[in-house]
This record gives structure tokens, C-alpha cells and sequence, in this order.
């Protein structure tokens, strides 16, 4: 089974490398960003493909998009510092079959894998019960918003302009901005100012997830 790694801390990177070296039926492949995880992806169709949420320039929600765009049967795990539910029902909304906390039990992210690997899914007990009763801090209003809303948030919290996310979600510029316009109407904030405050209050930009 060929596990693709895409992380771009090599802390992590060594970490998975270590707890799959027993598993002689594990392969690890890596990727440091989310063009790279792309590449691999293409090159290579592995099983499951491991996607940490917080990546330079796009997140993982943007590449799990893409994987699924080159193939809608792809199996894929978020990996994430951030263990609110919210996170988690974003991912599965965006294609994951599955959400695993870099501050849980490591042994998750093995059983993860080979739950996915067969078909399956995977929450962790105290994740699923979260998101069944609704534990997450963040503004409902989020809720509104699509996946790919959601990642052009994220990049004006991290100080982006609408022409690099254009650029870094392969969109026109009349696309972002009218997207942009419409986040406006939906979350009821009159300015790009207060969208970027309301994505930083609810930790969206660059380092939070």
C-alpha cells in the first residue's frame, strides 16, 4: 500500500516515516507543498493520500479539490494541528474520508490509513461525537460558505490580494473578486477588512489550523 505524506514539516515527515517502518506493507511518499502532492499524486496514484491542512501558499483543503478533480474515487486523510470539529466536518465536506489530530493518539493516523485503504472512514470516537452534537467554537456563519470560499478566505487572513489567490487557485481575477463579493453578502460584512477580521477571529489565516 503506497501512503502519500503531503507535509511540509520534516519533523512530521520523519515522524510518519518512523511509525510506518514496522509496516512492511506501508510504502511512505512525500511531498512538501501542495503543487508537489499534486505532481505526486499524478505520477504515482497512491492509495491514500495524507494531506496536512495547513500547507504554504494553498491548504490541504485546496489540494484534497484537486486530487479529487484527477480522480473522484481518491482516498484522503486530513492531517491537522487543530482538533476543533469544525476543521473536521470541513473536511469531510471537502472529500476526505477521513480527519486525524497531529495531538491524538499516533496510532490513529495507522488505524486511519487502513480504515481508508479498505473503504472505510475514520473519526476518532471523541471527534465524531463533537461534530454529531455540534461542538465547534467557530461563527455559524461559516457554514454558508462553499470549500473553495472557505480557502479564499483563509489566503486574505494570510495577507494575500485577490490577484495572488487568483493565482493560487487557478481562477480569473473576476472570479475571485466577484467570489469575494458574494463571501460579503452571505457572512453580512460590508469590507474586505472585516472578512479578513472575521476569518482571523476564527482562526483561518496562515498557522492556524
Amino acid at each position: 500500500m503506497r501512503v502519500l505524506i503531503v507535509d511540509d514539516h520534516p519533523i512530521v515527515a520523519s515522524g510518519c516515516r518512523a511509525l510506518f517502518s514496522g509496516e512492511p506493507d506501508i510504502v511512505v511518499l512525500e511531498a512538501g507543498c501542495a503543487e508537489a502532492g499534486e505532481q505526486r499524486f499524478v505520477a504515482e496514484r497512491p492509495d491514500v493520500c495524507v494531506l496536512d491542512i495547513n500547507l504554504p501558499g494553498v491548504s490541504g483543503y485546496e489540494l484534497a479539490r484537486r486530487i479529487l478533480e484527477h480522480d473522484p474515487q481518491a482516498r484522503i486523510i486530513m492531517f491537522s494541528m487543530n482538533d476543533d470539529p469544525a476543521f473536521a466536518a470541513r473536511a469531510i465536506e471537502a472529500g476526505a474520508k477521513g480527519y486525524v489530530s497531529k495531538s491524538g493518539d499516533p496510532c490513529d493516523l495507522e488505524r486511519a490509513i487502513r480504515e481508508v485503504a479498505n473503504g472505510g472512514v475514520f473519526l476518532a470516537p471523541a471527534m465524531a461525537r463533537s461534530i454529531a452534537f455540534g461542538g465547534s467554537g467557530l461563527d455559524s456563519r461559516l457554514d454558508k460558505l462553499s470549500t473553495r470560499e472557505i480557502e479564499i478566505l483563509r489566503l486574505l487572513a494570510a495577507g494575500k490580494s485577490l490577484s495572488e489567490i487568483a493565482w493560487l487557485v487557478r481562477a480569473s481575477y473576476k472570479t475571485i473578486a466577484n467570489t469575494s463579493s458574494l463571501m460579503r453578502q452571505k457572512l453580512g460584512v460590508r469590507s474586505s477588512a472585516d472578512l479578513v477580521r472575521l476569518a482571523i477571529e476564527n482562526r483561518l489565516g496562515a498557522g492556524a489550523q
